[in-house]
Order: structure tokens, then sequence, then C-alpha cells
């Protein structure tokens, strides 16, 4: 009787466990990275006996997941690939909006100043058409002023961006550190023979959500933990050990933040995910958008003031700078390295200012010769020393102290913050110098506008980009260039957006958990459990008649 008894409750226990792990399945039916589980049936082994093998009922061998390494694998690949073409596709549209919109773009504000300078040039002694030239030269300085500030306020925002995507990556991989731990321990308490299928499934959701942040590769340990890599091979996590990223400015430049990784930056390693996407938007998007801007807004400035500077107002005076780029009014940004011994000064030169490039540039000093490094294309032009002397740059002059030394280096901006910069200097509509001449007693010549033609001349002058762009076309480059940026990043966003649903499906198809499945599974055990409750039941009657026997 033991042996039909044995063997019933075996099954009784069997149906039990998957009874109770179909439960767990339709609990979870909702749960985000969770796996469906199967328990998984073996024979006990069979008793020999003089008529042959008597099976001895069934055996729970595990509780098994289900998962599939290369549909893992595509789903995190396909996550990193869309959080990456996503994040850049919405950051460069808010670009695209600025700098078409006829509102807050600029080139209805040049049309506008140029409009007010032919009336001049109609009218050169009429005050009131002045007047409209000097309310159109704030407008425009106010344009510039206000396109800048929106490319700083996106800066800002993608630099908090980067920064919270840093802290939920350090979280994660603290998390995945933790659950490494326990797997291990779990995994040898059982020989390995029994994964902790739900610790199994939290790990996988933690490499999932870091790859929507950031591509990852990871690598199984013999001991049940997983480690983790970003970038070109750097490791994240190692068993039950996480490394911290952090975010950090650069010496010259503290809004251009880089990427660490234990101290190390590999902000030019990273791949994949939204963090990648944020880089690739400041450096191939916003960063160009700012430069090209600070061409436009330094070469009209250094423009307007060359041809200005050569006329006469209405007093007879000679005339000033219209516009300022800084203090000393047309003076280039320089920020020394911080071990630097010597010091260098730069100013826009108005004979050169169209070859002035959308670029930084890098001056260094080796002890013997100056190289100067066009940052955007790493074209280098050399020098020769010592200081001090006057170095001609493309659009700008550059004068090296007598005190610099071997080593020292420099980050030129001529264009970056050039728009944020600009400003009006005349207020007085009387000081406008639209004569080219003056008569006796130091006024101009009466219906004198030679100088207010050559400045409305400038709307149609080449004078940008080595003498090819007028003021409009520079700007409308500036336009073209992140639009199509804008529109190949919703085209990626698009189609990586269809491989990750893909991705998704296949995984859902082989780990999810569908309910009319469990339903069927639910009343075939349950009645793989009534039959065995009944041969308990019939042992149990059998072993009574038996007792009952012998008692007689």
């Amino acid at each position: 009787m033991s042996g039909i008894l044995g063997t019933a409750l075996s099954g009784l226990m069997a149906s039990q466990s998957s009874l109770s792990t179909i439960s767990h399945n339709i609990a979870n039916v909702n749960t985000d990275g969770y796996s469906r589980q199967r328990v998984e049936l073996s024979t006990n082994q069979a008793q020999f006996s003089g008529g042959g093998y008597i099976g001895q009922g069934v055996n729970v061998a595990t509780v098994s997941r289900s998962y599939d390494q290369f549909i893992t694998n595509q789903l995190t690949s396909s996550t990193s690939a869309f959080g990456e073409t996503n994040t850049l596709s919405t950051l460069a549209s808010q670009v695209d909006n600025i700098t078409s919109n006829e509102t807050t773009g600029l080139s209805s504000a040049l049309s506008s100043l140029f409009n007010a300078v032919n009336g001049i040039a109609n009218d050169p002694s009429s005050v009131p058409a002045r007047q409209v030239m000097i309310s159109e030269e704030t407008a425009i300085t106010k344009q510039f002023n206000g396109l800048s500030a929106q490319f700083e306020g996106l800066r800002n925002q993608t630099n908090k961006q980067m920064q919270g995507t840093v802290d939920d990556i350090n979280t994660y991989a603290d998390s995945i550190a933790t659950l490494n731990g326990k797997i291990a321990t779990d995994s040898s308490s059982t020989l390995g023979a029994q994964p902790p299928n739900d610790l199994l499934d939290q790990r996988d959701a933690l490499i999932a959500k870091i790859a929507e942040k950031i591509s990852v590769s990871t690598i199984a340990q013999q001991d049940g933990t997983i480690s983790v890599f970003i970038g070109q091979g750097q490791s994240l996590v190692l068993g039950a050990n996480s490394s911290k990223m952090s975010l950090a400015g650069s010496s010259t430049d503290p809004s251009h933040k880089e990427i660490f990784l234990a101290g190390q930056d590999i902000s030019n390693q990273i791949s994949g995910g939204e963090l990648s996407g944020a880089l690739k938007f400041r450096d191939q998007v916003l960063d160009p958008a700012q430069q090209q801007l600070g061409l436009v807004a330094a070469g009209f400035a250094v423009q307007f003031n060359a041809v200005h500077t050569t006329g006469f107002d209405l007093n007879g005076a000679a005339g000033t700078d219209m516009f300022s780029l800084g203090t000393p009014t047309l003076t280039v940004p320089v920020t020394p390295d911080p071990n630097n011994v010597g010091s260098v000064t730069a100013t826009y030169d108005p004979l050169t200012i169209s070859q002035l490039a959308p670029s930084d540039y890098q001056l260094n000093y080796d002890g013997s010769n100056f190289s100067l490094k066009r940052l955007t294309d790493n074209t280098v032009t050399t020098f020769a020393g010592p200081p001090p002397l006057t170095i001609a740059g493309p659009g700008f002059s550059i004068a090296t102290g007598a005190t610099v030394a071997a080593n020292d280096s420099f980050l030129i901006r001529p264009t970056f913050n050039a728009a944020q910069k600009m400003t009006a200097l005349i207020t007085d509509p009387v000081k406008i110098a639209a004569a080219g001449t003056t008569g006796g007693a130091g006024s101009p010549i009466p219906g004198d506008n030679t100088i207010a033609l050559s400045l409305a001349d400038l709307e149609k002058k080449p004078v940008l980009l080595g003498g090819k762009s007028t003021f409009n076309d520079a700007y409308g480059q500036l336009v073209s260039q992140v639009g199509t940026l804008t529109h190949s990043a919703k085209i990626s966003s698009s189609a990586q957006e269809a491989l990750l649903n893909q991705a998704k499906q296949t995984r859902e198809n082989l780990a999810g958990v569908n309910l009319d499945e469990e339903a069927a599974n639910l009343i075939k055990f349950q009645q793989s459990y009534q039959a065995a409750a009944k041969v308990v039941s019939v042992a149990s009657s059998l072993f009574d008649t038996l007792i009952g026997a012998i008692n007689r």
C-alpha cells in the first residue's frame, strides 16, 4: 500500500506545484519583464520487482522560465537604438522649431533692418526714418540675443537630462550588483540546479532599463552573476560591485559636460540610449547651430561697423560702431588653460572677417612655434615664435603676450557666444552716419546717402563664409542643416521604434503570459490533482480493508 500511496502523493505534490506556478503566472500577467514559468516534471526512479520495474511516481525537477538569450540581446540592442534616435529627434525638433519659425527666427528681423536702412538711403536727412532704423537696430540685437538664450536654455535642459540619466544608470547598476549577490547566494545553496527565476527576471528588467539610457553588453558568470559593460568594454557591474558614472564640465567651459566612469572620461566611447542621443544632439545639432548663429552675428556686426565708421552723421561727426560683441567692442573671448603662464588677446579683423568659420580654435605654444587648430575639422596652421607677436587668424587677430611659455594653451571662441553678447550702441538717430563726405562747418552734404547705400548693399553682398554667402544665406544654411538633421533623426527614430516593437513582440510570444493557455493548464492540473487525490483515497480504503482483515 505504501507504494501506491507514495506514488499518489508524488502526483499530488507535482500537481500542486504546477497549480502554484500557474497561479504565479496569472498574478504576474501585467508585470513588466516577467517571464512565464513552467514546472518541469520527471519520473522517479522505478523499483525492480520479480515481475519487472514498478514506477514510483513523479518528481518536480525544477521550475524553469521561458527565456532565450538571443531574443533578450536583440531586445536590449533595439531598446538602446530607439532610446538614442528618439532622444536626438525630440531635442533636434526643438532647435528646428526655433530657427525655422518666422517669429523666433532671424530672417524677418534682417529684412526689417535693411528696409529701415533703405528708408534712410531714400531720405538721409529724415529723423523719423533714422528713428525707425534705431528701433530695428535694437530689435535685431534682441533677436540675436533671444535665439542665443533659447539655445542656452536647451543646453541647460540637455545637461539636466544627462545628469538625470547618469543618476538613473547608477541606481540601476547598484540594484543589479545587489541582485547579483542574492542570485549567487541562492544558486550556490542549490548547487546551481534551481535558478531563482523571479530574481533573474528582476535583473533582466534592470538591464533593459539601463539599455534605455546607454548601450550595454553582458557576460554571464559561472556563479550565476552577470557582468555589465558600457562604452568600449568599460565595466559598470562586476559581480556584487558597481562603478559610478558622473558628469563634469570641461576645464574651459563648465557648461560643456563630459561623462566619466570611475574617474575616466568615456564621452567619446558612449553609444546607444538616451545618453548618447543627448550627446549627439549637443555635438551635432546644438553646438553647430549656436556657432553658425554666432558667425552671422559676428560677421553682421563687424561688417556694419566697418562701413558705418567710414561715414558722417547729421552733425558732421565721424561715424562710430553701431554694434558691440563684448567689452572692448570687438573683442574675441579667449579662455586660457588653468596651468598657463602667459596670456593672449584676440579681436575681430574687418579685413578678414569673411574668412571666419563657425568654429572654436585652440592656440598652443610649444616653446618655439604657435599652432592654431580649428576644432570642427582639426585643421592646424603653424606660426613661427617666439612671443610676443600678432597672429593673423581667419576673421580675427591674436596678440600674444611676452610671458607666453611652452605648453601654454588657449581656447578661442569667435562665434560661439557672439549672438549672446551682441548689443546696439547707437541710440540717437542723429548719430547714424549715412553720408560719405562732410560739407563746410562740420556738417554733411545735404542728401548724401553714400554710406546708407553701402549699408543697404550688405543685404545682398556675399560677405561671409569665404565671400560666398550673405547674412540671410548663412542663416538659411543653419535652418537647412538643422532641418535636415531633424528629418533624418525622425526617420531613424520611426525605423528603430518599429524594430523595437518587433523585438518586444518576439519576447512576448516567447515569455509573455497567455491567460487562455494558463486557464487550460489550470483545468488540466486541477483534474490531475483530483485524480491523484482519488488514488490516495483508494489506497487509504485498501489499507483500511487490509487492517480490518488482520483484526479479524
